[in-house]
C-alpha cells in the first residue's frame, strides 16, 4: 500500500498535479479511486462513461485503457490486464482498485515509470499454478474454465478455423488435456510455452466466436465459444416494458431462513413482494403477476416457467439472507452466472438451491436431470446477462440509497429460480433475519415498505433508461419473441 500511494504521489506532482488529492473510498473492504477523479488529475486525460453503460474508457495521449463494470480484467490498449478486484460502478460512480494507480498507471504515463519509485525492495511475483481445468457444454456454446491460484493475464494469439490459442502469461503448469467431443468442441489442453502456459481449444468443425472474462475469490478465466449458426436469427419487434413478475421466495412447507426470534424467511418476503407489486403497478405502469399470493409451496423451475407463459419482461426474485456469523448484514443482488462472484455468492446460491430438495420426487428427479441445462439456459442468451446485470445494478444502488443498510454489492450466482428465466432476472437479497437487530428492523411494517419502495424505484429508473436507449436507438435493444 505504501508502494501505491508513493507512486500516485510521484504521478501527481508530474503532471503538474502537485497538490491534489485522490481520496481513497473503500467498497466490499477494499480500496477504490474514482475514474473520473483519476483523470482529471491526469495531464490531457479524458473519461468517457455514463452511470449506466457497461464500459468506461480512460484516454491520454497514446493510450486507451477499458474498463468493464464488476470484471477484474481491464483492456490497455486492447491488451488485457487483471487487477486484484473488480471494477465497480456505486451511485453512478466508477471505482478503480487502488493498485490501478500503483500498478498499471506509472507504466503508461510519460515520465513516470516503475523504476522512478522510491527504492524499495520488492518480493518477486509468486508463481500462478493450474487449479483446475473444467467445461461444460450448452446448447449454443460451449464454457471452459481455467481456474488458478492467483490472477492471471492472458493473450489470446490465435483463432482459425480448427482451433484457438490462448497464452496464460507466467502461468506454472504441466501438459493437460480434457476431451469435451460435444460436436462442436474436440479437445481442449493446456501445455507450457516458455515461461508461460499455452491453452488450445481445438474444434470438431467450423470454429465458434469466443467471450473471455476473469473472475476473482478463486481466480478464474472463464471461456465462453458460441457455436456458429448457419443464418442469423432475425430480429422481432419489441413493445415497451409491460410485464413484470414478482417472485416471493420459498413458501408452504419451504420456510426458508429462521431469524433468532423466530422471523420466517417465507413470510417475510411475501409481505414485501405483495407491497412491491402495489407500488409497482400504481408507479410504473404495467401488469404485475405473483409466482405465489400466499403460503404455497412453488418448485424453483415453475416460478420462471410461469414467467416465461405470461411473456414477462422483467423476473425479480425477492428473499432474506443468512448466516452463521450472527452480526453479519446488509443487502446484496444477484444475477445468473455459472461461475460465483466469490465463495460467500456460491454459498448463497448452495443454500437457495437446496429448496429443490424439497420438492416432489418427481419435481427432484426433473430438477437433478435439468439443472445443468436449465440453470444457465439464459448464458445461451447472452443479451438477457447483460441486462440482468443493469438491471441488478440499478435495483441495488437505489436500495442502498434509500435504506440504512449495508452495501454488500451486487454478484454473481448459478441461481436455479433464475436459470430458466426467457428475460433479464434478478435476486434480492433484502437482509439477514439471522442477525438479531436486523431481524427486528425487517419485522417493522414501515420498513418493509420502505424495502418495497426501494425495489420499485429502482425498477422505475431501470424502465426510464429502458425507454431512452429504445428511442435512442430507433429500435429494441433487447429482442424477445411475444
Amino acid at each position: 500500500m505504501r508502494l501505491a500511494v508513493a507512486f500516485l504521489a510521484l504521478l501527481l506532482i508530474s503532471v503538474g498535479a502537485a497538490g491534489a488529492t485522490l481520496p481513497r473510498v473503500t467498497h466490499d473492504g477494499r480500496p477504490y479511486v474514482e475514474l473520473r477523479r483519476l483523470a482529471e488529475s491526469l495531464d490531457r486525460a479524458g473519461f468517457e462513461a455514463r452511470p449506466t453503460s457497461m464500459r468506461a474508457r480512460l484516454r491520454f495521449p497514446g493510450h486507451v485503457v477499458t474498463f468493464t463494470r464488476n470484471w477484474s480484467q481491464i483492456l490497455v490498449n486492447e491488451t488485457p490486464v487483471v487487477l486484484d478486484a473488480p471494477v465497480r460502478v456505486r451511485r453512478g460512480v466508477w471505482l478503480v482498485p487502488e493498485s490501478f494507480v500503483g500498478r498499471v498507471l506509472p507504466r503508461l504515463t510519460a515520465g513516470v515509470t516503475v523504476a522512478a519509485a522510491p527504492a524499495a525492495p520488492r518480493a518477486p511475483a509468486p508463481e500462478v499454478a493450474l487449479e483446475e481445468l473444467r467445461f461444460r457444454s450448452y446448447p449454443s456454446f460451449t464454457r471452459i474454465v481455467v481456474e488458478t491460484s492467483g490472477a492471471l493475464a492472458y493473450r489470446v494469439e490465435a483463432q482459425g478455423a480448427k482451433e484457438a490459442r490462448i497464452r496464460l502469461i507466467g502461468l506454472a503448469a504441466g501438459t493437460q488435456v480434457e476431451e469435451i467431443r460435444d460436436g462442436f468442441v474436440g479437445e481442449v489442453r493446456v501445455e507450457r510455452a516458455g515461461g508461460d502456459a499455452l491453452l488450445r481449444v481445438v474444434f470438431e468443425g467450423v470454429a465458434g466466436t469466443a467471450r473471455a472474462s476473469t473472475l476473482a475469490d478463486p481466480h478464474r478465466l472463464v471461456l465462453d465459444f458460441t457455436r456458429p449458426t448457419e443464418t442469423e436469427p432475425q430480429q422481432e419487434e419489441v413493445t415497451p416494458l409491460r410485464t413484470l413478475v414478482l417472485d416471493a421466495g420459498h413458501g408452504g412447507h419451504d420456510s426458508g431462513a429462521v431469524g433468532p426470534t423466530g422471523l420466517l424467511e417465507k413470510e417475510l418476503v411475501l409481505d414485501v413482494t405483495r407491497r412491491a407489486a402495489k407500488l409497482a403497478e400504481e408507479r410504473l405502469g404495467v401488469k404485475v403477476l405473483l409466482t405465489r399470493d400466499a403460503d404455497a409451496f412453488v418448485a424453483l423451475r415453475d416460478r420462471t416457467s410461469f414467467a416465461n407463459r405470461a411473456r414477462a419482461d422483467l423476473f425479480v426474485s425477492i428473499h432474506a439472507n443468512a448466516h452463521r456469523q450472527a452480526m453479519t448484514d446488509g443487502v446484496e443482488t444477484y444475477f445468473l452466472s455459472s461461475e460465483a462472484t466469490d465463495s460467500e455468492a456460491r454459498q448463497v446460491a448452495a443454500q437457495e438451491n437446496g429448496v429443490v430438495q424439497l420438492e416432489s420426487p418427481a419435481g427432484r428427479g426433473g430438477a437433478t436431470k435439468d439443472i445443468v441445462k436449465t440453470i444457465l439456459w439464459d448464458l445461451a442468451q447472452s443479451e438477457f446477462q447483460t441486462e440482468s446485470s443493469r438491471l441488478a445494478e440499478i435495483v441495488h444502488d437505489s436500495m442502498t440509497q434509500s435504506l440504512r443498510i449495508g452495501n454488500r454489492g451486487v454478484k454473481q450466482a448459478a441461481f436455479y429460480v433464475l436459470g430458466g428465466a426467457a428475460m433479464p432476472a434478478i435476486l434480492i437479497e433484502v437482509g439477514f433475519v439471522t442477525n438479531p437487530k436486523e431481524e427486528r428492523r425487517l419485522k417493522d411494517a414501515r420498513h418493509r415498505d420502505e424495502i418495497a419502495r426501494a425495489i420499485v424505484a429502482g425498477l422505475a429508473e431501470y424502465k426510464r433508461n429502458w425507454d431512452q436507449r429504445v428511442r435512442a436507438a430507433g429500435e429494441p435493444a433487447l429482442t424477445k419473441a411475444r
